[in-house]
């Protein structure tokens, strides 16, 4: 452990000491906080121009690692698995080890897909269910489940990302830390005034105005097996709590995402080059889109809409 921690040190620094080259993040400057290469607690925010990717494979490459990564695709959501599975062995991770698991309610229409060496694709089924808020937030306590039962000692790190979405340029190991959270493409340079926290106090994802340092989105987190288990050990708890008292956070999982990144900083956070919007394709606010949500009707996929 203490040498992996000294590993992302390591690394921690060669990305702060690119940024501080000048070689500064995408253009979002926050309202209260001018610093665009490092978030206020120093982790460093991964775009276009933090990292040598050359270096850091070569660095990785040595550590042998395995990467979990996770996608659930229930009812209609199945037919964007392909696009998904073939544009990952194009840009995910290519030349390291990675295991996706894939959890659906059809296992018949899971499409064959042709692995790249050392990938692979493991296919679970979990029941289905009438609304896609609790297929949304049923995922922490699955994620969870995952870890403990199959996952310890098997791999280092582990993504969680959704199926709706298609990757169309390199997503390797510079997004590889202990606690990794991606800035939602909606909100990333709006002021913290307007993020869509939940605000009851009555919820568990309570934010209280004028807190909060930026607003993630659920739709790809992760980082190192231990910290990921912690999180979803977590928001499965709140959502349990919240359940149990007939709240249902604004945002669902994502709002208990948020609350815990409140309380527990990422270790390093990713620009929305990797994961960005369904529209608007075009606009020159990233410098390359690796990960983005394709454009569907959310009223013809989603069971209750």
């Amino acid at each position: 452990m203490r040498l992996r921690q000294s590993f992302h040190f390591f690394l921690f620094g060669m990305f702060v000491g690119l940024s501080l080259s000048g070689l500064i993040f995408f253009g979002y400057t926050s309202s209260w906080f001018s610093r665009t290469d490092v978030t206020p607690w120093l982790a460093p925010v991964v775009c276009e121009g933090t990292f040598d990717s050359n270096l850091i494979d070569s660095i990785y490459k040595q550590q042998n690692i395995t990467i979990a990564t996770t996608v659930f695709a229930l009812g209609k959501y199945t037919r964007f698995i392909k696009d998904f599975l073939e544009s990952a062995e194009e840009h995910y991770f290519v030349g390291f080890r990675v295991h996706y698991y894939l959890f659906t309610d059809q296992p018949e229409a899971v499409p064959e897909v042709k692995m790249g060496k050392n990938h692979h694709l493991t296919v679970r089924i979990v029941p289905s269910m009438d609304r896609w808020q609790d297929i949304s937030m049923g995922r922490m306590e699955i994620l969870e489940k995952l870890m403990e039962n199959e996952l310890a000692n098997k791999v280092d790190y582990i993504f969680c990302l959704d199926v709706d979405t298609k990757f169309y340029g390199r997503w390797g190991v510079e997004t590889l830390g202990r606690l990794v959270g991606v800035l939602h493409p909606w909100f990333f340079d709006y002021p913290r005034d307007q993020f869509t926290y939940e605000r009851r106090q009555e919820s568990q994802a309570f934010i209280p105005a004028g807190e909060g340092d930026y607003y993630y989105t659920a739709a790809a987190f992760g980082g190192s097996l231990a910290d990921v288990h912690h999180l979803t050990k977590t928001c499965r708890k709140q959502l349990n709590i919240d359940a149990a008292n007939s709240i249902e956070a604004i945002w669902h999982e994502e709002s208990h995402l948020n609350k815990y990144f409140l309380n527990k900083k990422p270790s390093k956070v990713l620009s929305p080059e990797y994961l960005w919007r369904d529209i608007n394709m075009s606009v020159g606010q990233v410098k390359i889109i690796r990960f983005s949500h394709v454009a569907k009707n959310n009223a013809e996929v989603r069971p209750n809409v």
